[in-house]
Formats: structure tokens, sequence, C-alpha cells
């Protein structure tokens, strides 16, 4: 059976023809104008149809190239072609829709909109803060899909093209290592965990300071060589520039979980530590124990006029001791710079504590040779005599003393 709208095409045409004259020129006007009213009517029954369904073919009302008006961003490059019917306003912003969801990585699946006619300020309006939304990085920073724009092509080299003397090949990835944490199994992952076992962390390096931004710590007290009285409070005191401290997260669930971050001026946010070992002697040779330690402290304060302060509370017992920093990022991981040929940026200094807080000798068998006992006498290096002939204090021997500084 016939529908009503398809019976009054079939009588629009029988009207027209039955009118037209037997002029030739005036058939083929009156026979153009019989069409025209064909394509109205049909006109009006696709539009009928599209609007009982989700997105018609004869009249693409909705976007991009695809099956049901689908915004046709292609895998990989997001790039939508916005084609089709008298609303090419609407599909122009569906495209553009589609394409603001392939650059944030989701492979081109951003939808048009549907048979449903859409004014076109709206949807060039959402299209818009759909393109926002992705150049800020929102969604980049929630998505699970790696955006193209940053794939660091160098890691795909193994870094072997000019080998020099002694250097082995670098890992490398076409995805930024993203499942790296997959080749050791064995391992859990750190999830900010301190995990003394050991663990695979998947958290990026994060921002690297320049070189004018490379941070730099000295100790102020106790000086190098100095001397401390023993089982007695004091204050360490340490200088330091380009890192903006005060910036710790808890150490507990946030260990090495996000990336080094720098402030406006190119400074890293972090934080400092102190850590006291104890040693034989200032000529010690043997490797320490990082297991084990004398004085440990985290710095969460901000450094007040370039400087971070310590206190060792109980003192420590008589013996040599070294102080050293341990400069970090936010997320307690060691600082990273720009380069690799440059300075320290944490410092150490030697000590030692005596019972009276007076400098005695380091070592109780120095001096045993002539010119020997003077190099020795003293941490503070002012032991020798002007006139050379000052004799060894702690020394077996007496000698022709030289001029010691330190």
């Amino acid at each position: 059976m016939f529908s009503k709208a398809i019976f009054l095409t079939f009588l629009t045409l029988a009207l027209s023809a039955f009118a037209a004259p037997a002029n030739q020129n005036k058939k083929a006007a009156s026979s153009s104008a019989a069409a025209n009213a064909v394509c109205s009517v049909v006109s009006t029954v696709t539009v009928t149809a599209a609007a009982v369904s989700t997105g018609g073919t004869l009249i693409n009302t909705g976007g991009g190239r695809g099956n049901n008006n689908q915004g046709g961003g292609a895998a990989g490059n997001g790039k939508g072609t916005g084609k089709g019917g008298n609303k090419a306003s609407t599909s122009a912003a569906a495209a553009a829709t589609s394409r603001a969801a392939g650059n944030t990585g989701n492979t081109g699946t951003g939808k048009g909109n549907t048979g449903k006619a859409s004014s076109s300020s709206s949807s060039a309006a959402a299209a818009a803060t759909s393109r926002s939304a992705a150049d800020n990085g929102n969604n980049a920073q929630t998505s699970l899909t790696l955006n193209n724009a940053v794939i660091a092509t160098g890691f795909q080299k193994d870094g072997q093209e000019v080998p020099a003397a002694g250097q082995v090949a670098s890992l490398t990835s076409s995805n930024n290592f993203i499942n790296f944490c997959l080749t050791v199994p064995n391992l859990p992952i750190t999830n900010g965990q301190q995990v003394k076992t050991g663990s695979c962390n998947p958290a990026p390096m994060g921002v690297i300071a320049s070189t004018s931004n490379m941070p730099s710590s000295k100790f102020q007290f106790p000086a190098n060589f100095g001397t401390v009285k023993a089982n007695t409070a004091f204050t360490i005191k340490m200088a330091v520039s380009h890192l903006q401290t005060g910036n710790f997260v808890n150490a507990q669930n946030n260990y090495f979980s996000a990336p080094q971050q720098i402030n406006g001026a190119g400074d890293i946010k972090g934080h400092s530590h102190v850590v006291i070992e104890q040693i034989a002697s200032f000529q010690d040779t043997k490797v320490t124990n990082p297991n084990v330690f004398a004085f440990f402290k985290g710095l969460n304060d901000a450094a007040q006029g370039g400087v971070l302060s310590a206190d060792v509370t109980n003192g420590l017992p008589v013996g040599f001791y070294r102080l050293a920093s341990i400069n970090t990022a936010a997320n307690h991981q060691p600082v990273l710079v720009a380069i690799a040929q440059h300075g320290s940026v944490d410092d150490m200094v030697y000590f030692q504590v005596t019972a009276n807080g007076n400098a005695n000798n380091n070592n109780a068998n120095a001096g045993t040779g002539a010119g020997a006992t003077s190099a020795a006498a003293s941490s503070t290096a002012k032991a020798s005599a002007t006139a050379g002939t000052g004799t060894g204090r702690n020394g077996n021997g007496k000698g022709r003393g030289r001029r010691w500084f330190n």
C-alpha cells in the first residue's frame, strides 16, 4: 500500500503534466517545474525519514563521513572529513570535534551529530570546547592512550651509531617505555611506596632543569675538618641555591610517584636531606654501608635567607664523621639537570667529635717518619712551627716540620 507522501508525489506530477501548454519552450519550462516539484516532495519525505531515524543517508545532516553519521576520525590522525548535505556548518563542526578527539589519541572515535537538526552556532561552540579541552591537556592527563605529540623518537636509537670505547647500547623504545615494567614481572610496581626489596617505577622523569638552574649546596656548619663537642646538641646549616625548598610529598604514599617539576623561574620544586655517617678517620678509604648512618633528617621547611637548618638534638658520640646533603625533587627523587658534565649538586664535609670540643689528632700512628709528624699534628692545620722546628705532638718521632695548610 502506497504511503500518503508518495501518493501526493504522483498527484503533483499528474497535475503538472495536464496544465502544460503546447508550445515547446513552455513545455520545457513546465517539465522543469514538475521536476522541481518532485525534488521538493522527495526532500520532504527524506527529512521526515531522517527525523524518525538517527541519521539518514540521503541528506547527511550530522557530520563526518561514515556509517550512521560517525565523525570519520581516521585511526591515528584524527582526520574528520565533514562531508555531506545541506547542513554544511553542522557537518564542519562535527568534523572539528572528531579531529579534536583524534588529537587526544582516541583514534578518531568522535561521533558527528545525528540526523537531528541543530544550529551551526551551538555545534561550533561545542567543537571549540572540545578542542580547548584537548589543547590544555585535561583529556591527555586522564587518557590511557599515548599522545603522538609526546613520543620521543630518539628513544628508538641505541646510541651505537657512533660508538665510543666501552660504550654499551641503550635500551630502545618506540612508545616512551610506557610498558617497561612488564619486562621485569618479578618486581612489583613502586606505586608510591618505599619497597625495600626493589620495585619498578613507571613514572616519567619529568621537567629537566636547565644549566642555568642547576641546584647547588654548601655546608656552613660543621665546617670541613671542624670539631663538635660530644653528646651536645648542634645545628647543621647548609646554604642552597636554585632549589625551591619546602616542597615535599608524603614519602609513604607518593615516593617517586610523580615527575620532577620546576617553578616559573626554572628552579626545581623540591627539598633536601642531610645524613651523617661515622667513619674510622679522616684518612679512611673503606666504602661505607648506606644502610648504616648516625643521623638523618629531611629538611621539609623552606630555606631562610637561602640557608637550610637541621638540629642534631642529642649530639653525637666521640668519633669521625662525614656529612652529606641529598637534594631532591618534591617526590624525593634525586634532582635531574640538563647536562651530564656538571659540578656536584650536593655537598659533603668531614668533621670530628671530641669530648671537650677541641681538635684532636685524627690518626694515632701519624708522624712516625721525619717531617710527617708535623703534617699530622692537627686537623685544624696549624700544628707546624713557622721556623720549621715543630715537634709532632702525637707521633713516635721528632722531625723537621714543614708548614701545613688546610
